[in-house]
């Protein structure tokens, strides 16, 4: 690429003239600095500070524990490396649930101390006076629908979402109510792929799927899972593109080796 081109920086409007011209949304997680770095640099069009990073990042069984000051952090660290990407923060679990004034604050605070671009919200209905009070103080709003891993004490398992059919009424009119309410997309999580594209065609705003099939508007992947930096997560709907975890843990083994061995540092290697 040049480098006196202008980078174009992805922007909710961009990701709807996407849709509308059919090109796929491309999204991945991350969570630090050097990672969004590498991610942006590789051009994607949409990097999520996920509060999966209770997980991948701080070790949790759950997305529950991490807090909205922790989220501030890891977008931070994401923002200082964008020059292209929308920057989508997750908002945590109990900082928008239940009270909109509370959810709106956590919005702002996400905003003004990360310089994010966007906030996402899981569930539908439950939670549109707080989608409406974000939208409408200028905060963009991703919705989150299907498998939602912030109520997984509700479901008790994270299986397929809505293959009931009262399940699925719901995820279609809540699609439609955080569309009308002016969410600029949806994610569509662990839901029937055949669900997914209905939603999909349903809907003038982009869905992303992840474990949702083809026929999303774009896909999401968790960047330490498709990386392979996780061993033995592997859902169905992951595709693994590297196999990091081997290439680390080799290249680590080998450092020792060399310091065991006094083979390094050695002349070439001091001052």
């Amino acid at each position: 690429m040049s480098v006196n081109k202008e980078i174009k920086r992805i922007t909710t409007h961009i990701l709807q003239e996407m849709k509308n011209r059919g090109e796929k949304i491309a999204m991945l997680t991350a969570y630090d600095y050097s990672m969004a770095s590498i991610v942006d640099d590789a051009g994607i069009d949409v990097i999520l500070v996920g509060d999966s990073a209770s997980n991948v990042m701080a070790g949790h069984e759950t997305t529950l524990p991490i807090t909205l000051d922790q989220m501030i952090y890891h977008a931070s660290s994401v923002v200082r490396a964008i020059k292209r990407s929308l920057v989508v923060v997750d908002l945590p679990f109990g900082s928008y649930q239940g009270n909109s004034k509370e959810a709106l604050n956590s919005a702002i605070r996400i905003m003004k101390e990360s310089g994010a671009h966007s906030v996402k919200m899981e569930g539908g209905v439950e939670i549109a006076e707080s989608v409406s009070r974000i939208l409408a103080a200028g905060i963009p709003v991703m919705g989150h629908l299907g498998l939602t891993p912030q109520s997984i004490y509700k479901f008790g398992t994270y299986t397929v979402r809505a293959r009931e059919e009262a399940e699925a009424h719901k995820l279609r009119e809540d699609a439609l109510k955080l569309q009308d309410l002016g969410c600029f997309s949806i994610v569509l999580e662990k839901i029937p792929a055949k669900l997914a594209k209905e939603v999909s065609e349903s809907l003038a705003i982009p869905t992303i799927g992840i474990g949702a099939g083809q026929h999303c508007d774009g896909q999401v992947l968790v960047i330490h899972d498709m990386l392979g930096l996780n061993k033995g997560f592997r859902p169905r709907f992951l595709r693994q593109y590297a196999n990091l975890y081997d290439v680390m843990s080799t290249g680590i083994q080998n450092y020792i080796k060399d310091v065991k061995s006094k083979d390094f540092p050695n002349e070439k290697e001091q001052y």
